[in-house]
């Protein structure tokens, strides 16, 4: 059983919750986000406050239940505040520029690297430090993981792309003899 489903999810001012034939629309001040939900999980909406409850008893629904939750809970904070991702460009020669809808990168290959920004993204470049924002926590991430697997952090000099709270191990190079 879930501990965090078990417990009402506040909304908060100016957001709004809907739920219909098993899609959840939560509207705020920056947009809205709709996420599909199984049958097993029942979403009741009254008076600023959002209840999940169990349709049926089955492991895969009690499995379900605290994921929901947690879907939910991002959800209405997306639309109130947007998630940030930072990333830092390390290493001699490399950059990131934002040109247009694209994410041009140069990172020590012979040719600049094009990644196409989705359109309810915002990246800015500043210096060797990317910045990825948006509504929706599943998109941020995956396209700041989608950033960083072009060119990953190497143990040795520390070059590549990486998250700004990522701590990278560094590993002694060869000795002289």
């Amino acid at each position: 059983m879930s501990r965090i489903a078990k417990k009402p999810i506040e909304l908060p001012a100016k957001t709004e919750a809907s739920f219909v034939d098993g899609v959840i629309t939560v509207k705020g001040p920056l947009g809205e986000l709709k996420k599909k939900f199984r049958d097993d999980i029942n979403v009741l909406i009254e008076k600023g406050h959002v209840t999940l409850t169990l349709n049926n008893d089955t492991l895969q629904a009690k499995a379900l239940w605290g994921t929901y939750a947690s879907h939910l809970k991002n959800m209405i904070v997306g639309v109130n505040k947007p998630y940030e991702k930072k990333l830092i460009v390390e290493g001699i020669g490399y950059k990131a520029d934002v040109k247009g809808k694209d994410l041009v990168l140069i990172v020590g290959f012979s040719h600049p690297v094009n990644l196409p920004i989705p359109s309810d993204l915002k990246v800015v470049s500043e210096k060797n430090q990317l910045t990825v924002s948006g509504m929706d926590i599943e998109k941020v991430g995956h396209f700041a993981a989608v950033i960083r697997a072009t060119k990953k952090p190497e143990p040795y000099l520390g070059k590549g792309i990486r998250y700004s709270d990522e701590v990278i191990r560094r590993k002694q190079g060869k000795k002289a003899a």
